[in-house]
């Protein structure tokens, strides 16, 4: 599986198509971040992390996998149930130039993530977009 980037402007009607069918939506803007603390902030800002979160790879994995807080998961505490999430990662070439390493590790637990839910983690799905200023044309894929 890959992740690869769709314009900004299908991010938006993607975004608004989840929210107007319930879906719970993150998004999760990466510009200005350099660092691997910067982006593990970033994500826990904008996925609302619990207080346990770690601010490493392992513990931003684990987050991917429960999102309970999020809503989704039938039977989740006060959660209600809803289709699906999906998290529209922007800004994030910077990152991924600079840290390409790093940025290798972000995709492939965010993949993990997709494919968790998926295979039937919960039986809600979670869909990742990569949103760029520069159309490429290429595919989305994420929970299909």
């Amino acid at each position: 599986m890959s992740l690869d980037p769709r314009p900004l402007e299908a991010i938006d009607a993607a975004l608004a198509d989840a929210e107007a069918g319930g879906w719970v939506t993150v998004r999760l803007d990466l510009a200005g971040v350099r660092s691997k603390a910067a982006l593990m902030r970033r994500c826990g800002d904008a996925l609302r992390v619990p207080g346990w979160f770690g601010g490493n790879w392992d513990a931003l994995a684990d987050a991917l996998i429960d999102l309970s807080w999020l809503g989704g998961a039938a039977g989740a505490a006060g959660a209600p149930e809803v289709p699906g999430r999906v998290v529209a990662v922007t800004g994030w070439r910077g990152f991924a130039g600079e840290r390409p390493g790093e940025w290798e590790t972000f995709t492939e637990v965010l993949e993990s993530a997709v494919e968790f839910w998926r295979d039937g983690g919960g039986g809600v799905p979670l869909v990742v977009l990569l949103g760029d200023a520069e159309p490429s044309g290429g595919v989305v894929r994420g929970g299909e």
